[in-house]
C-alpha cells in the first residue's frame, strides 16, 4: 500500500510543470518565467518593427520622395518608356520651340518630365504677316532641332503643337491665317503626330493657365493646398493665374474661375489675360500717346532726352522714337520727368486690367518672363539663379532707372515704369508684397509650353489631319 501511494506521488510530480511543483527550487521557478516573458517581448517586437517597416512602406508609396527611388530604379530595369512632345510657342517676339521627355511613374502612372530641349529664335511669327512661307521655314528651323533630340522611330507618336499668342491675335486676320495655313502645311510633312488643333492660336485663358500649371509642376506643389500663383508678362499680353484663398470673393471671379486637373483631383483656378497690357505692346500705346495716326518719329515723355530716332519694331510697323526735353532734363543731367512718365502709363495700362485680382495678395506669388528679363538687366536678381524681391523694388528701381542717362537701355525707364504701375496699382499689391523671380526650376524653362505638353499627353484627342 505504500509503495502504491509512492508511485501516485511519483506520476503526479512528473505530469505537473517543473514550475508548479511544489518542492523545486525558487531559483529554478524565476528563471523560467523570466525565459517565458522574454520571449514574449521578443514576439511583440518582432511584430513592432514588421507593422511599422509596412506603415513606413505605404506612406512613402504615396509620398513624391519615393517615387523618383522607385523610377529609378525601374529606369534601370528597363521598364520605362519614354514618351515625346514638341511645342512650339509663337510669340510676339519670337519663336521657341520645347521639345519635352517624358516617362510615366511606375507607382501611379503620372507623367514624370525627364528632360526638355529649348531654341529661340527671333523676330516672332507675326513679324512675317505679310509673308508667311518665309514664316513657316523659321518654324521649319526650329523644328529641326526638335527631330535632332527625339528618335526618329518615335516621330509618329509625338503629338507637335504651335501655339501663337498676342502677337498673332493683334494682326489682321487674313493676315493670321495666312501664317496659320503654312504652318499647318509644314506640320503635315514634318512626321510628327499632328491633328486638327495643332496649329492655332492660343486663348489667353490657356496661356494664364498652363503657365501656373507649370509653376506648380516644377515646384511639386500641384498636390497641395499652398499653390503659388503664377504673373506671365509677355510682349502683346500679361496673365495673372491663381487659386483664391478667400471664398467669399469667387462670385466676383464667376466668368473667370476654371476647373484644371491635377495629378489625382481638380483645382479652381482663377485666370485672366489681358490682351494689350504686354510689355511691347504697352510701349507701342505709350510711345503714340496723342500722335497723329501713322507717324514713325515719335517724342516720348518716357524716354530721356538724350536718346534721338531709336528704332522701335512692333509687330510688322517700325518706329523712331526720340526722348522729350523737360523742365528736369538739364545739361549736366538730362533724365525722365517721372511723374509725368508714370501718368501717360497709367492712362495706357490701368483701363485695360478688368477684372483686377483683388485677392493675388492673399498668395505666394511667382513671377517670370519679362518680369524676370527686366529684373537681371537692371540688377535687381541673380542672371541664374533669379532671387526674390518686393513690389517696392520695382518701384524704387523705375524711378532710379528714369534718372539715369543710359543710352544702352533706351526703352528700361518706360519699361520698368510699367511693370511698377502694373503690380501696385493694376494688381493691388502692397510695396513690400514679396515676389518670386523665376527663368527656370530645376533647369526647366518657365512658360506655359510645359503645361500644355501635358495636357495634350493626358488628353485623348489623337485624331490625325
Amino acid at each position: 500500500m505504500p509503495s502504491q501511494n509512492q508511485n501516485l506521488r511519483s506520476r503526479k510530480l512528473q505530469q505537473q510543470d517543473p514550475s508548479e511543483r511544489t518542492n523545486a527550487p525558487a531559483g529554478s521557478r524565476r528563471k523560467a518565467s523570466h525565459k517565458g516573458v522574454a520571449n514574449n517581448l521578443r514576439f511583440s517586437f518582432f511584430c513592432l518593427v514588421v507593422s511599422a517597416s509596412l506603415l513606413i512602406f505605404l506612406f512613402l508609396a504615396y509620398t513624391d520622395s519615393f517615387h523618383p527611388i522607385v523610377d529609378s530604379i525601374a529606369g534601370t530595369l528597363g521598364y520605362h518608356e519614354k514618351i515625346y512632345t514638341v511645342v512650339v510657342d509663337a510669340g510676339s517676339t519670337g519663336s521657341r520651340v520645347l521639345a519635352f521627355e517624358f516617362h510615366r511613374g511606375y507607382l501611379d502612372g503620372r507623367l514624370v518630365l525627364d528632360s526638355e530641349l529649348f531654341r529661340h529664335s527671333k523676330p516672332g511669327l507675326s513679324a512675317f504677316a505679310d509673308r508667311p512661307i518665309e514664316g513657316a521655314a523659321s518654324i521649319e528651323k526650329l523644328l529641326q532641332e526638335a527631330k535632332n533630340v527625339i528618335p526618329q522611330e518615335k516621330w509618329k507618336n509625338t503629338p507637335l503643337l504651335l501655339k501663337a499668342t498676342a502677337g498673332l491675335r493683334l494682326l489682321k486676320p487674313e493676315q493670321a491665317e495666312g501664317l496659320l495655313q503654312a504652318c499647318k502645311d509644314l506640320f503635315v510633312k514634318s512626321g510628327f503626330q499632328v491633328n486638327d488643333q495643332s496649329v492655332e492660336i492660343m486663348d489667353g485663358t490657356d496661356e494664364g493657365i498652363f503657365s501656373w500649371f507649370t509653376l506648380n509642376f516644377l515646384l511639386g506643389k500641384l498636390n497641395g493646398r499652398n499653390t503659388v500663383a503664377a504673373l506671365d508678362l509677355g510682349g502683346g499680353s500679361t496673365q495673372v493665374t491663381f487659386v483664391p484663398k478667400d471664398i467669399s470673393q469667387t462670385p466676383l471671379y464667376k466668368d473667370y474661375m476654371h476647373r484644371v486637373p491635377t495629378f489625382n483631383s481638380f483645382v479652381e483656378v482663377f485666370t485672366t489675360s489681358f490682351l494689350g497690357a504686354g510689355l511691347m505692346a504697352v510701349r507701342h500705346a505709350v510711345f503714340t500717346n496723342g500722335a497723329p495716326e501713322g507717324q514713325r518719329k515719335l517724342v516720348s515723355e518716357c524716354v530721356n532726352p538724350i536718346i534721338k530716332d531709336k528704332l522701335f519694331r512692333y509687330g510688322t510697323e517700325q518706329f523712331y522714337i526720340s526722348g522729350k526735353d523737360n523742365s528736369k532734363a538739364s545739361t549736366e543731367n538730362p533724365e525722365v520727368d517721372y511723374e509725368l512718365c508714370s501718368s501717360v502709363v497709367r492712362k495706357k495700362v490701368l483701363p485695360t486690367l478688368k477684372p483686377k485680382p483683388v485677392t493675388l495678395k492673399q498668395r505666394e506669388i511667382a513671377a517670370f518672363s519679362y518680369f524676370f528679363d527686366r529684373a537681371i538687366e537692371t540688377g535687381l536678381v541673380d542672371p541664374f539663379q533669379g532671387g526674390e524681391i518686393t513690389v517696392g523694388d520695382f518701384i524704387t528701381r523705375s524711378r532710379e532707372v528714369c534718372a539715369e542717362a543710359n543710352a544702352d537701355q533706351p526703352f528700361m525707364c518706360v519699361d520698368l515704369t510699367f511693370i511698377a504701375v502694373l503690380l501696385e496699382e493694376g494688381y493691388g499689391l502692397k510695396p513690400k508684397t514679396p515676389l518670386k523671380l523665376y527663368k527656370k526650376i530645376d533647369g526647366h524653362e518657365i512658360s506655359w509650353a510645359l503645361g500644355c505638353a501635358y495636357n495634350i499627353l493626358t488628353s485623348n484627342k489623337s485624331s490625325q489631319l
